[in-house]
């Protein structure tokens, strides 16, 4: 007969990965739950308690309640806190699960280090970054909703919404209720040429091609249904920085300037032929044009709708 499996009562969730981190946590809540529904559950920063508070929560409960105590940003924390929750992990009480989230990296690295060897169960949430594995994090995420996404429908959508896991699994998730089944590029042009009508990156990318008619017309569009204007001026401020910042690099490959820039390759794929109609003299005005905006969204100007058209205008007529 075989043996239950060993339950896990230490766990370092490790990495920067938000998404997956946050994910790495409810799944081991869910566990903790599933041994005992009436597990309580307890989140705290490890950096913002002090040690004595917690002392309290790893001490034993005196009726042995479950408790699933999540220690959040365990990099931050102070040198009394990290050597207590060290001590504490080698020595759990038995109704104590202790999940403890770490960002990686050398900050807190002798916390890690002990959790690992005081034989935590080490859940990755390294960032993705690389294109083969943001693919496949999107073929999982639609395949696990019961999806079949094409391989152009994974570039498309890559394509459309960029790097962030947050981003992309809600795109997933919409794009399987939207489209049942079959997923290829065209539903997902279908579901994203409309969403864009509605945000500001579709008039930036406009404005900073010199494309005045559709910048317009985008712009009109995006006022009439509501978009904030800080938006509208966040989203032509990042346009007119992105293009600065990967023209100064001087070009090339885009997946070495990535690391170089520290920016998603498709974001620097995009603006490299987009800065091929500016000069450091424009790109340096439309800095200054963005500022300008950026107050004047923020209260500077009387006339918000009358200070974003002028500053999208600026920035086609500095464009050659």
């Amino acid at each position: 007969m075989a043996s239950a499996p060993q339950r896990q009562f230490l766990h370092l969730v490790l990495g920067e990965e938000e998404l997956l981190a946050d994910r790495a946590v409810a799944e081991i809540v869910a566990q903790a739950r599933l041994a005992d529904p009436g597990a309580e559950v307890q989140k705290v920063r490890a950096g913002a308690v002090s040690g004595p508070e917690l002392a309290e929560m790893l001490s034993p409960s005196l009726f042995a309640e479950a408790r699933v105590l999540v220690l959040e940003a365990a990099h931050e924390a102070g040198k009394d806190a990290a050597a207590l929750i060290t001590s504490a992990a080698v020595d759990l009480p038995e109704s104590v699960v202790l999940v403890v989230v770490h960002a990686g990296g050398v900050r807190g690295k002798a916390v890690a280090d002990a959790l690992r060897k005081a034989g935590a169960q080490v859940h990755t949430c390294a960032k993705i970054t690389r294109p083969a594995e943001l693919a496949e994090f999107v073929r999982t995420e639609l395949g696990t909703a019961g999806a079949r996404p094409s391989s152009d429908a994974v570039a498309a959508l890559l394509d459309s919404v960029g790097s962030d896991l947050r981003e992309l699994s809600a795109a997933c998730s919409q794009l399987v209720t939207d489209t049942p089944g079959q997923i290829d590029a065209a539903a997902v042009h279908r579901y994203h040429r409309g969403r864009a009508e509605v945000t500001g990156f579709d008039v930036a990318e406009k404005a900073v091609a010199g494309n005045r008619a559709a910048a317009l017309e985008a712009l009109r569009w995006a006022t009439q249904l509501g978009v904030p204007h800080v938006l509208l001026a966040d989203a032509l401020a990042d346009a007119v920085r992105t293009i600065a910042r990967v023209s100064a690099a001087g070009g090339g490959d885009p997946y070495r300037l990535s690391g170089q820039l520290k920016m998603p390759p498709w974001k620097v794929k995009k603006a490299i032929p987009q800065s091929r109609g500016w000069s450091p003299q424009a790109l340096g005005e439309a800095m200054q044009v963005v500022a300008r905006l950026n107050a004047d969204v923020k209260g500077a100007a009387s006339d918000a709708d009358y200070a974003v058209e002028r500053a999208v205008l600026g920035v086609i007529d500095l464009h050659r």
